[in-house]
């Protein structure tokens, strides 16, 4: 008996030993990807790791990534974390990294409370939907989020692994969801991998080009009310009721939003032939003669249909709303009725192009409306920071965030371009109706140059905003050069690189007190001799020679060998009429540099007042 059993346990043991063994090997030989959700670039901080969505794209190549927010490894007592979950419209599309709904929250939330730390985190990524959303969760309730904003539902069809995507594994919630727990083993990376390599050497699968938005939807057309249709339905349903039952359970409130879309101006896509329901192309027409004669509500529901009817889903179906409404309901979580705000600001009560750059992603004013109704929200429901607010009407606090919201000409630019290739292939328009690239585009100086290296993927957004500053810089356009800068320290707020180029370049220009604004943010961060030597040198320039000598003893603390802050010491000293003093660091300048320029007459002068 006991040798069966024995015979048994080694019968088990020795495949599960085996492919543990393998399991560990893979990773000592870094084979695949590591899927662990947050990683961290520096010390002390995290971000959303850039390979995530390799978990859920399999045959596209050039998977997208986050906005890479970071936040504190530790949670600070003054943090206010909020998480904030979508797709390409969450993302801030076509306007990434800066331009989203959640980088308007997070410059008036810092603007209103001063003394929180707002950690705005968002996590979007194009091409998702409800399925990346959902295995993301837990790990966002680990890092202690105070809330979680959704705005999501547009990418439930053709989202990675949605029902009517190329990267589908069909309708089952149950098996993608356990697919995407398996794609965290390396072993099941490899068993994936081969797998592929077998199916090739059967027939190489033809990779459709163009953008991400045609390669992932090409020819999967849904009818409405078709079972496909009705799939899509509860897959989103199913997923977000996960995502909002995780949240209740942790205790973190969460703000949903409706979705918007270009009703007015986006005509159908796709208008099919149903056996229940008009062509989506009929029904617009219909809403086009409603709107000329200023029949507007008949025009709105028509409109409405003619999109729902529209047979290729880019544009979340009216039903969508409807669940997101309930989920709201039976959660007890609050709704941003954006649908709604968008319709009540458009000419006629009727979103179009106004409010949308493309079918349905927001322009830049639009992405400012929806910040500012998640906020409003924030405030009724009162989730905003416990710490005090500044003093300010909510008509300021909007004001003063979109005055300084970092975003520059080049960003503008780059939109442009990316909205233009969009709309320069499937579904816009036929392959062959194609324009060549720099036709189309068509740059026109060096910042228009920049832009498209980056939409054709010659130059990354780092690269093309570095160089922009410099552009910038030799040209003399300090107001363009600031602008850059503000938006590259909004991206990489603890680089402090940034700060010490941009206060370089304005002492340059003599643009004392803008300088002065970026050295005391650098010091905020990490002190560092150069910031305190110009604090100081621009404080001696301002005749106050008091908080001069505190900069400039700093500076020295950090590195005592630089004659020049030696130099400006000793006229500080001179200033209060210390002589011992200000002889003392003249001539530790001229030990340093016996030709610095000036010491040697300063000296001379010390010497004769000292007597």
């Amino acid at each position: 008996m006991k040798k069966r059993i024995s015979f048994y346990l080694v019968t088990i043991l020795v495949p599960v030993l085996f492919f543990v063994l393998l399991e560990v090997g893979l990773r000592i030989f870094n084979y695949g990807y590591n899927f662990k959700q947050w990683v961290s670039p520096a010390k002390g901080i995290l971000v959303l790791n850039t390979d995530i969505a390799h978990k859920y794209f399999y045959d596209i190549q050039n998977v997208p990534y986050s906005d890479v927010d970071i936040f504190d490894k530790v949670k600070k007592p003054n943090a206010f974390r909020v998480f904030v979950l979508g797709e390409s419209a969450a993302a801030g599309y076509p306007y990434l990294p800066n331009g989203s709904f959640s980088r308007y929250l997070k410059q008036r939330l810092s603007l209103e409370y001063p003394d929180s730390k707002i950690e705005m985190i968002n996590c979007a990524m194009t091409a998702i939907n409800s399925y990346a959303m959902r295995d993301m969760m837990p790990g966002i309730l680990k890092e202690k989020p105070d809330m979680i904003m959704i705005y999501a539902g547009n990418n439930e069809y053709y989202g990675a692994l949605g029902v009517g995507s190329m990267e589908s594994f069909g309708t089952s919630r149950t098996v993608v969801n356990l697919v995407i727990y398996l794609e965290q083993f390396r072993t099941f990376q490899l068993l994936r991998n081969l797998i592929e390599e077998v199916s090739s050497m059967f027939g190489k699968k033809a990779q459709p080009t163009g953008t991400l938005m045609s390669r992932m939807a090409r020819d999967q057309y849904i009818g409405l009310d078709s079972k496909v249709y009705w799939e899509g339905i509860r897959q989103f349903q199913g997923n977000m009721t996960d995502i909002l039952r995780m949240a209740k359970k942790a205790r973190v409130p969460v703000v949903l939003g409706t979705l918007a879309c270009n009703l007015k101006d986006q005509y159908p896509f796709v208008s099919i032939n149903q056996k229940r329901f008009p062509p989506a192309d009929s029904v617009f027409v219909m809403a086009e003669n409603a709107l000329r004669e200023h029949e507007f509500h008949a025009a709105d529901s028509l409109f409405r249909f003619a999109k729902d009817l529209d047979a290729l889903r880019f544009r979340a179906p009216s039903e969508l709303n409807v669940v997101i409404d309930s989920l709201g309901r039976k959660f007890d979580d609050p709704v941003v009725n954006v649908d709604s705000a968008f319709d009540a600001l458009s000419p006629d009560g009727i979103v179009g192009n106004n409010l949308m750059t493309d079918h349905l992603h927001p322009t830049l004013q639009g992405y400012e409306i929806i910040g500012r109704l998640y906020y409003d929200e924030m405030e009724r429901a009162a989730l905003l920071p416990k710490t005090s607010p500044l003093d300010l009407t909510n008509h300021q606090q909007d004001s003063i965030t979109v005055a300084d919201f970092p975003f520059s000409g080049l960003d503008s630019v780059i939109a442009e371009y990316r909205i233009k290739v969009l709309k320069d292939d499937w579904p816009y328009i036929e392959d062959a109706d194609r324009i060549p690239v720099y036709q189309l585009l068509s740059p026109r100086n060096h910042i228009d140059s920049l832009a498209y290296d980056l939409v054709l993927d010659k130059l990354n957004w780092l690269a093309v905003q570095k160089d922009a500053a410099e552009w910038y810089a030799n040209e003399g356009n300090t107001d363009a050069f600031i602008r850059v800068m503000n938006v590259l320290i909004s991206q990489y707020p603890i680089s402090t690189e940034y700060y010490d180029y941009a206060a370089s370049v304005l002492i340059h220009d003599k643009e004392y007190d803008t300088a002065c604004y970026y050295l005391t943010k650098r010091n905020n961060i990490d002190r560092s001799a150069f910031a305190e030597k110009w604090l100081g040198n621009i404080d001696l320039f301002r005749h106050n020679p008091d908080s001069a000598k505190v900069h400039l003893l700093a500076s020295l603390k950090i590195n005592g060998d630089d004659p020049q802050v030696w130099y400006n010491l000793a006229g500080a000293y001179l200033y209060e009429k210390d002589y011992e003093k200000a002889l003392e660091a003249v001539s530790t300048t001229l030990s340093l540099n016996p030709g610095f320029p000036g010491a040697s007459a300063l000296k001379k002068r010390l010497l004769f007042l000292a007597k």
